[in-house]
């Protein structure tokens, strides 16, 4: 057999070094809080390289969202179609697209790659018309739960959603969510904000049999914008990256942590999270330019126009 030629030998050491692919499916955010902006930025920043399909646009600034407008399904599924039969996939994750049948054309896509992981993110969708809510909610169970690999949602969301019922004094726990979610085909369920005593949250992840992991963190006495999407990208990237599901767990809420550390308040609502904080400057004094200099003085022109 004669030997490999240069060019594949090339094409093998970069599919061992380049970044795993999420394919993403969410709504644009303009406020930079959540939405594809928050995956982008989370996937890229944890070393995976994001794919991502829009599926409608907020209207929204930092504090609320005014409304969503949704694409329509056959332009959510010409722009998956596309990058698929191009770009190999490790991890699909799905944020909010909008429509029970934008989620229907998701749901056709997974199926079409069963093997691929979905991470499947259910926000709080309290901004939305109650019966825009009721339809997304029971297409959502009916076509994306039973494909999903990991289930990522708040507590009290997930708890209203899957266990509407609940009748005891005692809250659900995680593994009483995980439960109605495995009823509905999830193997796994990550549950965040569960109150803890003395101002700590958990959490847990959890299957129909077993707490597998939990991590417990200080509440921030904050209102912050995108923490879901960032915590469900960030671990769609960690497992399409090869780490297993218990390590993407606390590697992604650790990640999470550093970014609402860090976040930050663009505008005059909520504190968005820094998914890039590893990048800020650190404390120390820069060098001092030199006012002689002929760049220290440089002014932007006014972009008024020349007409």
């Amino acid at each position: 057999m004669p030997p490999p030629t240069v060019s594949l030998i090339a094409e093998d050491q970069e599919s061992t070094t380049r970044p795993a692919c999420v394919l993403v499916f969410n709504a644009n955010d303009p406020s930079g809080a959540g939405g594809l902006s928050a995956d982008v930025a989370a996937i890229a920043s944890v070393g995976a390289h994001a794919l991502p399909i829009v599926t409608g646009a907020y209207a929204r600034d930092t504090a609320e969202i005014f409304d969503h407008f949704s694409l329509d399904e056959e332009a959510v599924a010409e722009q998956a179609r596309a990058v698929l039969e191009d770009v190999a996939v490790q991890v699909i994750k799905l944020g909010f697209v909008g429509s029970p049948e934008n989620l229907s054309t998701v749901a056709g896509i997974a199926a079409d790659y069963a093997d691929v992981p979905l991470i499947a993110y259910m926000p709080d969708l309290s901004w939305w018309d109650e019966v825009e809510i009721d339809l997304y909610l029971d297409a959502f169970k009916e076509l994306i739960l039973p494909q999903t690999t990991v289930l990522v949602g708040n507590h009290s969301t997930l708890w209203r959603w899957l266990l509407p019922d609940w009748s005891t004094e005692r809250s659900p726990g995680a593994h009483d969510i995980a439960r109605a979610a495995h009823e509905l085909g999830v193997p796994y369920t990550l549950v965040t904000g569960i109150p803890l005593p003395d101002q700590f949250i958990d959490n847990v992840l959890a299957s129909p049999q077993a707490v597998l992991a939990s991590e417990k963190f200080e509440r921030f006495e904050a209102v912050f914008s995108g923490a879901g999407d960032t915590l469900s990208a960030a671990l769609a990237a960690l497992l399409a990256s090869g780490d297993d599901l218990p390590e993407a767990f606390t590697e992604a809420l650790s990640y999470l942590d550093r970014c609402l550390a860090g976040g930050f308040r663009p505008g005059m609502g909520h504190i968005v999270p820094d998914r890039l904080f590893w990048a800020q400057p650190d404390d120390e004094p820069e060098a001092e330019i030199d006012p002689s200099s002929s760049f220290s003085n440089l002014e932007l022109p006014p972009h008024d126009t020349k007409h």
